[in-house]
């Protein structure tokens, strides 16, 4: 394989931080594995650009941003949408970063099959699908013999599912306890060091862009459940979907209870636990020090093992870059195996 054409499926913060990030990274990539990749079709919600000749990353992030469209994209823009885009171009691999849907998956798990239906690898930093059909979409791209990775599903740029897998090979995962959702971190940390309210840093949290307008799916622990069945389901074999995971969020913790736990040199986070007898995310105790009291957005876990013991990672939850660099990390798995 010479070359890698790949179509981005969504183009908000996720999927513009995989273009900046292919622009940046392109010539590395080729150096790593002798394949040049060309973006032959980028598209949002309703709009699309696609050539097979290639488009420019940068183009296409400027015209995003400027003209609120990608069919505004010079010579290239175009009305195809949705499913028709994988119809309307050559392609090897489908980048798809759309946003998670939790209630039925859509549009990632119509696009998803449909590329392993088209014979296309995929990557993914969508949870929606994993997380309520893992082993429907898995199977399906063992069915079709293509690639399906997902990294960026979990922790952004935190390393978890391919540093278990490929690292800790040799070691069976007894359970993964962690702090999975940078949003709810960072309001849970800014409580902790000002003393204020829930409202009022959740309000700061918008204003900074670091949670959504609708924080729903961060603050009710929605998020991190998801990635709970994701980890289960990748690193520990336990066939679960959302509905497993016993889920408790953090819009209840007031400054009372923040300044309770302190007293005694503990702090309050939000905790996934992954294990054969316990899918929960809720707010817990844990001692201040530990490797649990990190900050702001950072996410981590801990993986308990039979024989390493147990073995942390930390990263960044959150951000474009952040995330396209798993992304682009599954690419290059993906690329060095076809070669």
């Amino acid at each position: 394989m010479d070359e890698c054409k790949v179509i981005i499926m969504g183009f908000g913060s996720v999927g513009q931080g995989v273009a900046n990030a292919l622009s940046m990274k392109k010539d590395l990539i080729y150096e790593k594995t002798g394949v040049a990749v060309k973006v032959v079709a980028a598209a949002d919600s309703s709009t699309s650009a696609i050539s097979q000749d290639g488009l420019d990353e940068k183009l296409l992030v400027e015209t995003k941003n400027n003209e609120g469209k990608l069919s505004a994209y010079p010579e290239f823009g175009s009305e195809i949408n949705g499913l028709d885009v994988l119809d309307a171009v050559e392609y090897d691999c489908l980048i798809e970063a759309t946003p998670t849907n939790i209630v039925d998956a859509q549009p990632a798990l119509s696009l998803t099959l449909k590329a392993f239906e088209q014979g296309k690898d995929v990557v993914t930093s969508n949870k929606g699908h994993l997380a309520l059909k893992f082993k429907e979409v898995v199977g399906a791209a063992e069915e079709a013999g293509v690639e399906f990775k997902y990294e960026a599903s979990v922790g952004g740029s935190m390393p978890i599912i391919n540093f278990t897998r490929d690292t800790l090979a040799s070691c069976e995962i007894k359970s993964i306890k962690g702090i999975l959702n940078g949003t709810t971190n960072y309001i849970l940390s800014r409580m902790t060091s000002e003393g204020s309210e829930y409202e009022v840093i959740l309000k700061e949290s918008q204003d900074l862009g670091i949670a959504e307008t609708d924080p729903t799916q961060d603050v009710e622990g929605i998020d991190a459940a998801c990635k709970t069945v994701i980890l289960a389901n990748s690193l520990l074999g336990i066939d679960a979907t959302y509905s497993d995971v016993k889920v408790e969020g953090i819009s209840k913790i007031n400054s009372e209870a923040i300044e309770l736990a302190k007293k005694d040199d503990f702090l309050i986070k939000l905790i996934a636990e992954v294990s054969p007898d316990n899918l929960q995310v809720s707010p817990r105790l844990v001692k201040r020090g530990s490797s649990y009291d990190v900050s702001g957005t950072l996410n981590m876990a801990t993986i308990k093992t039979d024989l390493a013991d147990e073995v942390s990672v930390i990263g960044l939850g959150a951000g474009s870059l952040e995330t396209a660099s798993a992304m682009l990390t599954d690419l290059i798995s993906i690329l060095k195996n076809k070669n």
